[in-house]
């Protein structure tokens, strides 16, 4: 039996993400892998003489980290969930913000949005030491530190040595899905002009590009999620654009988005960058055809299985959703999501891993 700390950010639920359901789900599946874990936000008070391993999310919030690895000699592993910003951020962000990123770097970027969200009080900084540190700097301290790297790609990986110079032993863990609740169910009651995006609506995600491909087509366009709370001027300017076809129905439960999948012929993700797309991977297990962005890691994960769009471009996000709507479904990648890509594989494959590591301390 191994005792774990997984360490997150503190708003893990207040503001849930797909990193929220990688969390809890992983977390409650390692039971039966003879590990407990006790999933602790990162302002919490930690006894760390409790933990054999402690296990962080989000190499991009660095100053959570550190601020407790310099507490304790706990090993520590990382699941960096690495998103590359810098194209949203400095080609297509607005206002002052966006006038500011285009001189910055990806990393300049990110620690003005960590500093900005500690002064707005919309996040605490754990680490006061980041701020004399800077962001590169202590996102490699971490890499050198850390027992393994646990990215949901190989793709993830590379990026992450190529962005900081640094290479590390790595296991990948897949991202997963809820098997028992999202599984295909047939094609009855699919409406074929019937889109979905699920996920929350900010600038990375790219629903205002989104909206301009569909807008007054003959498609209904449901937009399932939440305003993010650092961009409400996304939000309102998502909502002006839209055109009578464009739904938004604000943040779904998962009883919800079973529905909703079962009915919609198409889900598309056409962000500016994906790890993997959490909800691409639930739509196409219940039998959705994919459209998915041709920037990150997803097509580790979808292959040939899914259509791709450029999402800078309107034409090319409508061209892939006529595509996909007229296409069947995918037999080959709905049964590789449920051998390969489950929270049970993913909880198998961190069980592994976290022995590996009690192996070497041994």
């Amino acid at each position: 039996m191994i005792t774990v700390a997984f360490i997150t950010r503190a708003t893990l639920f207040t503001v849930p993400g797909g990193d929220t359901r990688q969390v809890t789900h992983t977390a409650a599946a390692l039971a039966a892998y003879g590990v407990t874990v006790d999933v602790l936000l990162t302002d919490q008070p930690i006894s760390y003489e409790r933990y054999e391993l402690l296990h962080f999310f989000n190499i991009a919030r660095p100053a959570d980290i550190l601020y407790h690895v310099r507490r304790c000699s706990v090993p520590f592993v990382v699941s960096p969930i690495f998103v590359d910003y810098s194209e949203y951020d400095q080609t297509h962000r607005g206002g002052v913000a966006g006038l500011l990123f285009r001189i910055l770097g990806a990393d300049a970027i990110e620690y003005t949005k960590a500093v900005a969200r500690w002064l707005a009080g919309r996040d605490r900084l754990m680490y006061k030491k980041y701020l004399a540190n800077g962001h590169r700097r202590s996102v490699q301290e971490i890499i050198r530190k850390c027992s393994l790297l646990l990215p949901n790609s190989a793709s993830e990986y590379r990026r992450l040595v190529n962005a900081y110079g640094t290479e590390k032993p790595y296991i990948v863990i897949t991202n997963g899905i809820d098997g028992d609740r999202f599984r295909y169910r047939g094609e009855d009651g699919r409406d074929p002009l019937l889109v979905l995006c699920v996920a929350r609506i900010e600038g990375i995600k790219n629903q205002l590009n989104l909206i301009r491909a569909l807008n007054h087509t003959k498609y209904n366009l449901v937009l399932a999620g939440a305003a993010a709370p650092g961009q409400p001027g996304y939000f309102r300017a998502c909502h002006e654009l839209a055109a009578t076809n464009i739904f938004f129905m604000g943040q779904l439960s998962q009883e919800e988005l079973v529905l909703y999948y079962k009915k919609a012929t198409v889900h598309i993700l056409p962000s500016w960058f994906e790890t993997t797309g959490l909800s691409s991977l639930e739509a196409a297990a219940m039998g959705c055809r994919i459209v998915i962005s041709d920037r990150g890691d997803a097509h580790e994960y979808f292959g040939e299985d899914a259509f791709y769009c450029d999402p800078s471009s309107p034409e090319s996000i409508l061209g892939a959703v006529e595509a996909a709507a007229l296409a069947p479904v995918s037999d080959t990648l709905r049964k590789k999501i449920a051998v390969k890509h489950t929270w049970q594989e993913a909880a198998r494959q961190t069980a592994g891993a976290y022995q590996s590591i009690m192996v070497k301390q041994a």
